[in-house]
C-alpha cells in the first residue's frame, strides 16, 4: 500500500449564491483540472434561516451532474420536468442534467434553523454532455452503513467500500463518496483506488492524515498546514485537503473524533468551458448554450 501524498490542504471561503444563500465553497470556478472530474463543492451549513431560505431559485444546468446530500434540515427541489420532491436528513439527489434542465432547490431549516449539507458538481464527458437528463434521489434508509470494530462508521453514499455499494448508479465519473466518522484517537486507513483523484472535507471534529513525503514514523506528528486539520466545533473551519496518486488515505482522529467526506472519481481529461451552471468541452458549445436559453430551446424534448 501506498499513502497519498497531501498536495494541498485549505480553509473553504465564505461566498453568496442562489438569492442570497450564505455558504462556504471548498473549491469551483478556479482550474477544472485540479481535482477533474469534480469542478465545485460547495457547504451550505447555516444556522441562520435568514441566511439561506431565499434559496436557489430557477436556474439552468447542462453537461455535469449535481450531487446533493443533507445532513440537518430539507431541501425542497423541482425542475423543468415536472420532477418535484424533499431531500431530508441524510438524503442524497444525485442529477444529471445532461442536455439541459432548469431547476430549483430551497433550504428549509429543522426545528432549530439548522440547515447543512454539501453539494458536489461532477463533470460529463464529451459523448454524455447532451444525454438525457434524470434524478436519483435516495432516501438516508437506502444508504448502506459499515460500523467497524473499532467504532469507525462509514456511510457509502456512492460506489463500494467494506463489501457494501451506494444505491446510486451510472454515473460517468465513476465514483466513490464516503462519509466517515473515526472515534477519539483511533488511526484509520482507507482505500481509495489509484486512478481516481481524491480529496477530503473535515466538517466536524479534529484530525492529523498521514503524508506519504513525510518519513516513516513522523507522518502523522507532523503539525504543519497541509498535514494537520483541526476543526474546533461546528461553526468552526471547514477544511479540504487535496490527495496525489496512491492506494489509501491514513487519519489519526483527535480527541473529539473526525468526520469527514472522502471523495474520489476518475479524471475525464477533457477541455472545459465553463459558464456558472453549464459545462461543455468548447467555447462554440457553451454559446450554442447561451443561445439555446435566449431562444427556449434549452430544453430538448424527450425521445
Amino acid at each position: 500500500m501506498s499513502i497519498r501524498p497531501i498536495l494541498q490542504s485549505r480553509v473553504a471561503t465564505p461566498a453568496v449564491e442562489g438569492a442570497g444563500v450564505h455558504l462556504h465553497r471548498a473549491f469551483g470556478f478556479q482550474d477544472p483540472t485540479e481535482l477533474d472530474p469534480f469542478l465545485l463543492f460547495d457547504d451550505f451549513r447555516n444556522e441562520r434561516p435568514a441566511d439561506y431560505l431565499r434559496g436557489f431559485p430557477w436556474h439552468p444546468h447542462r453537461g455535469i451532474e449535481t450531487i446533493t446530500y443533507v445532513l440537518a434540515g430539507t431541501v425542497e427541489h423541482g425542475d423543468s420536468l415536472g420532477n418535484r420532491g424533499s431531500l431530508g436528513a441524510g438524503d442524497v439527489q444525485w442529477m444529471t442534467a445532461g442536455s439541459g434542465i432548469m431547476h430549483q432547490e430551497m433550504p428549509r431549516g429543522n426545528a432549530s434553523g439548522q440547515m447543512h449539507g454539501f453539494q458536489l458538481w461532477a463533470n460529463l464527458p464529451s459523448s454524455l454532455k447532451m444525454t438525457a437528463p434524470r434524478y436519483q434521489d435516495v432516501k438516508s434508509a437506502e444508504i448502506p452503513e459499515v460500523i467497524d470494530d473499532d467504532g469507525t462508521v462509514v456511510r457509502v453514499v456512492v460506489g463500494s467500500f467494506w463489501g457494501k455499494t451506494g444505491p446510486v448508479d451510472g454515473i460517468a465519473a465513476d465514483p466513490q463518496y464516503l462519509d466517515i466518522y473515526v472515534p477519539p484517537g483511533r488511526r484509520k486507513s482507507f482505500r481509495v483506488d489509484t486512478y481516481r483523484r481524491a480529496f477530503a472535507y473535515v466538517f466536524d471534529g479534529s484530525g492529523r492524515f498521514a503524508d506519504a513525503s513525510a518519513p516513516e514514523g513522523v507522518r502523522l506528528e507532523k503539525e504543519v498546514l497541509g498535514r494537520e486539520v483541526n476543526i474546533r466545533d461546528m461553526s468552526g473551519n471547514r477544511t479540504l485537503i487535496r490527495f496525489g496518486t496512491g492506494d489509501e488515505v491514513t487519519v489519526q482522529a483527535g480527541e473529539q473524533g473526525v468526520r469527514f467526506l472522502l471523495i474520489s472519481g476518475a479524471p475525464i481529461e477533457e477541455p472545459v468551458a465553463w459558464h456558472g451552471p453549464i459545462v461543455m468541452n468548447t467555447k462554440a458549445e457553451l454559446m450554442q448554450a447561451m443561445s439555446d436559453l435566449r431562444n427556449g430551446t434549452f430544453i430538448r424534448p424527450a425521445h
